[in-house]
């Protein structure tokens, strides 16, 4: 439901860029207090960023991808999940930009990494094989949206068991930096840090509304194709949270946040798939995914199997051969959607 008023095109643009600075500036802050509850928590930096930031992260997009399913606009919901994705793993590449030592993937190095970028692989197959079953819904709800959280609650129990107990472990090299809690000196307690993070989860829910609302007024306003603007304008607005606490994360040292915080993030946006099929009322949104979303979604997956090669390949220099790929990827995916309209 469109709580927003007609609006001129002007102030629409307006209000999408206000939502957009939002997210930003609420990002930064997010990467410090969940660096900070994974020292006082004892979880490390791969749960906390694979689990509790991944979600918090996630909610504008969340948000954005439900609104726009409840309003009868399954490709602007299913593109802005499998955008995200995509987005975000290129923000990854970004944020490896900026840590001139060697490649995050190398230094940040961590066996649960891989465990979720194999579930998240998992994950995003699943609406592929929902797009070829027959139709078959249970109140307009189709069975694999329930797969999809029951695979994922299963990963992240097994993320959580392995961070007490690990059989794999990634070789230590001179380059590798380890998860070191940070010497905690006073400062907030735990309970004033985790209620000052779920404040600024909320905020960045309520940006993620006015993110699908006004995008789909552009959308209406300018006739560009509901997947072009989920793919490329409300999928990347909405996934700012990811590229500044990454960047913050790296810039801190918390490698493993940052790895964590994408992959984790991704791995918690497929479930936008589940929530919005809940929401479209018309049958099963996998059946109304076009042509052109699926080809999102297979991007998504060739994108997260190359990020996992360049983790455990574990490549030394700069953004690594895995970075260049993931950037050629999403630029021909780009270059694509906005190519057919």
């Amino acid at each position: 439901m469109n709580l927003l008023p007609d609006m001129p095109a002007a102030l629409t643009v307006v209000l999408f860029l206000f939502a957009a600075g939002v997210i930003g500036a609420v990002g930064v802050r997010m990467a410090k207090v969940a660096d900070t509850l994974a020292d006082r928590t004892g979880l490390g930096e791969a749960v906390v960023g694979g689990i509790l930031l991944g979600m918090s992260t996630s909610l504008s997009g969340t948000v954005t991808s439900i609104s726009a399913a409840a309003a009868g606009m399954p490709s602007l919901a299913v593109s802005n999940a499998i955008g995200g994705i995509a987005a975000q793993t290129v923000f990854l590449v970004i944020a490896d930009m900026t840590y001139s030592k060697v490649n995050i993937e190398h230094a940040g190095a961590d066996a649960r990494h891989l465990l979720q970028t194999a579930l998240l692989v998992l994950m995003l197959a699943l609406p592929l094989v929902a797009v070829y079953l027959p139709d078959v819904t249970l109140w307009a709800i189709h069975p694999v949206s329930v797969v999809l959280f029951g695979v994922y609650w299963f990963g992240a129990h097994l993320s959580v068991r392995m961070s007490r107990q690990s059989t794999w472990q990634p070789q230590r090299t001179p380059d590798t930096r380890d998860d070191v809690a940070d010497e905690d000196a006073g400062g907030e307690s735990t309970g004033r840090l985790a209620g000052e993070f779920a404040v600024l989860a909320i905020i960045l829910g309520g940006c993620g509304y006015l993110v699908a609302e006004t995008g789909s007024d552009l959308s209406a306003t300018f006739g560009i194709s509901q997947t072009v603007v989920g793919a490329l304008l409300t999928a990347t607005v909405t996934s700012l949270p990811e590229l500044v606490t990454t960047v913050a994360a790296v810039r801190a040292g918390a490698l493993q946040l940052a790895i964590a915080g994408i992959v984790g993030g991704n791995t918690f946006d497929v479930l936008f798939l589940s929530l919005s099929d809940v929401f479209y009322r018309d049958g099963s949104i996998y059946g109304a995914i076009a042509p052109r979303d699926l080809l999102m979604i297979v991007v998504a997956i060739v994108m997260t199997a190359i990020l996992m090669m360049g983790l455990i390949m574990r490549d030394r220099r700069s953004i690594g051969l895995e970075g260049f790929a993931i950037l050629v990827v999403y630029a021909a995916m780009v270059a694509l959607q906005i190519g057919m309209g």
